[in-house]
């Protein structure tokens, strides 16, 4: 993915200048922990302590806006996130792309607009859940992965 600190908002519209994307469509944010989210100001559900980290993005209240959240469930990545603190996160493609799945994929002309390069290796990550936890009852609003989302919907159901 592309990251700048989701506390620097010069460094979160260079991504989007590098990306390609239009400056209204916001990132996500990638978090160590539900802390961390919560101290970005919004309003972190309790069913959340029961659910991440895991493979679903929340979208919450943070006073008359909302924010788009994830407590990945990669150990590196939160342990990295534990040193960096939240990231505006996105796929590392230009908008309208296809997605990327190695660092060698990155086109010459991104390449040389990062400051840096984490190499992993190949990673076929899938995308995550979606739910919005906005309105009076949360609802899914894209499926992740078919386990993962079968859970996910009786947590939630055991939550209400």
């Amino acid at each position: 993915g592309l990251h700048a600190s989701a506390n620097n908002q010069r460094a979160v519209n260079r991504v989007a200048e590098i990306k390609g994307r239009a400056a209204e469509k916001p990132f996500i944010v990638i978090a160590a922990s539900i802390d961390d989210v919560e101290a970005l100001g919004a309003a972190v559900p309790d069913v959340l302590h029961d659910i991440w980290p895991a493979p679903m993005t929340a979208i919450l209240r943070r006073g008359d806006m909302t924010i788009a959240a994830r407590v990945p469930d990669v150990d590196w990545l939160r342990t990295l996130l534990e040193i960096s603190g939240p990231l505006a996160s996105t796929s590392a493609n230009r908008s309208g792309e296809p997605t990327i799945t190695s660092p060698s994929e990155l086109a010459r002309d991104l390449q040389s607009s990062l400051d840096g390069v984490l190499d992993l290796g190949r990673r076929e990550a899938k995308p995550s859940a979606i739910v919005d936890f906005t309105g009076a009852t949360p609802k899914i609003t894209r499926e992740g992965d078919f386990a993962f989302t079968q859970n996910l919907r009786k947590t939630l159901r055991k939550s209400l």
